[in-house]
């Protein structure tokens, strides 16, 4: 059900552009000049550095890291990632949410990162020479945790294993990233962690009533319509937000094949309204 205006996409797509400019830089400066100091220097104002001093003069960072990849691996399990459950995402909240749990989890990993390399000893002992922060996948997993709190029993088709539902493969990443804080990539697994509780907390709020991603909003001119017409076109209305969550509910309980060809309908305008 994805549509010409999905944000997965176009997040994929800034992601994409600056691993290739990147990495073709570095092919070409590495052919002609046997090294990368272009590349290098591009690359370090891309990232999230954890020295506060240095945080402050590249204040820029926290937010171009989640979109910055050098290794080719850690870019494609990312995009990997960032398509399989952003596709569900997209199926059942909208584009803006999309916007914000990426932005937003992103935003958090940097934190807990920077957070905590200033404050538990291991790290902050080294913080001068501690290597920054790059890469999405704070932002991804702000993705897979949120769609995995939405949806904790849809189900994913994996290779070797089957049906997985989406709460278990969320919680192994999880897993995954608290046993490699004692790893060699411990900076990077904390910047997860924080995606992940950003993208927790998001949907919980989301299932309260309150859906963060409104700073978004763009301020709507208001316009008059005669009842007449709003009763003449009752199929164009979008659903409201409690019909949706109690059939995002019956989703949870009983998966997705269980709704019936109304509610299927009702969830489709719901995930294409801004």
């Amino acid at each position: 059900m994805l549509h010409s205006g999905s944000r997965m996409n176009l997040f994929i797509g800034i992601n994409s552009i600056v691993f290739f400019t990147l990495g073709i830089l570095t092919t070409l400066e590495f052919l002609f000049t046997k090294g990368t100091p272009l590349s290098d220097w591009l690359t370090m104002h891309l990232s999230a550095p954890p020295f506060l001093p240095e945080l402050l003069e590249k204040f820029w960072t926290p937010f171009t890291y989640m979109f910055s990849h050098r290794a080719i691996l850690h870019f494609v399990f990312n995009m990997l990632g960032l398509y399989w459950f952003g596709r569900i995402f997209e199926d059942f909240l909208n584009a803006r949410q999309f916007t914000f749990n990426y932005i937003a989890g992103g935003l958090s990993g940097a934190f807990f990162f920077v957070l905590a390399c200033n404050v538990f000893p291991v790290f902050r002992d080294n913080i001068a020479f501690l290597p920054p922060v790059i890469g999405a996948s704070a932002s991804v997993m702000a993705i897979i945790v949120a769609t995995a709190t939405l949806l904790p029993d849809y189900s994913l088709r994996l290779l070797l294993f089957g049906d997985v539902r989406l709460k278990y493969l969320a919680l192994v990443y999880v897993l995954i990233d608290l046993v490699s804080i004692a790893g060699t990539n411990a900076g990077g697994a904390i910047a997860h962690l924080g995606g992940a509780l950003l993208g927790f907390i998001y949907i919980k709020q989301l299932q309260a009533g309150n859906d963060w991603s409104k700073i978004f909003d763009r301020r709507k001119k208001l316009k008059v319509v005669r009842n007449s017409q709003v009763r003449n076109n009752p199929v164009n209305s979008a659903p409201d937000e409690e019909v949706i969550d109690q059939i995002l509910d019956k989703i949870s309980r009983s998966g997705y094949d269980s709704l019936t060809k109304q509610e299927k309908e009702q969830l489709f305008k719901a995930s294409n309204k801004e």
